[in-house]
């Protein structure tokens, strides 16, 4: 569901109006380093200045520690540009990030499996 607010940046129908270079400002690398398992959470700390609205969303979706997969999907973005906008964040001390533990192997497909489960009960 689209809020009013945001109603000019999506469209039911057509998807994102942005497009991802633009929502990235055209950069092609986070200045964090992150993995798609790696876990986001919010500091509880606001960035100085107005946040954009991918940002404002991205960081709405780290008040519990969660996913850098599960952002990415729920924002409707790829990882990458999704990892520059929480390592903007980063930067600005609005979040927090914890590379993933030994059991998150990108090659464990038990975990891979349990990650896309909860993706698709979200979308």
């Amino acid at each position: 569901m689209v809020s009013a607010e945001d109603e000019h940046w999506v469209d039911e129908a057509a998807g994102r109006l942005v497009r991802p270079y633009t929502v990235s400002n055209g950069r092609t690398e986070p200045t964090t380093r992150m993995e798609l398992l790696s876990m986001v959470r919010a500091t509880g700390r606001l960035p100085h200045g107005r946040l954009e609205p991918d940002h404002a969303e991205a960081l709405g979706l780290c008040s519990t520690p969660t996913t850098v997969a599960e952002i990415s999907a729920r924002l409707r973005l790829p990882a990458v540009v999704t990892k520059i906008l929480l390592s903007d964040l980063v930067d600005a001390g609005a979040v927090d990030t914890r590379s993933p533990g030994p059991a998150a192997e990108p090659t464990n497909t038990a975990v891979l499996e349990t990650i896309l489960n909860a993706l698709q009960r979200r979308l």
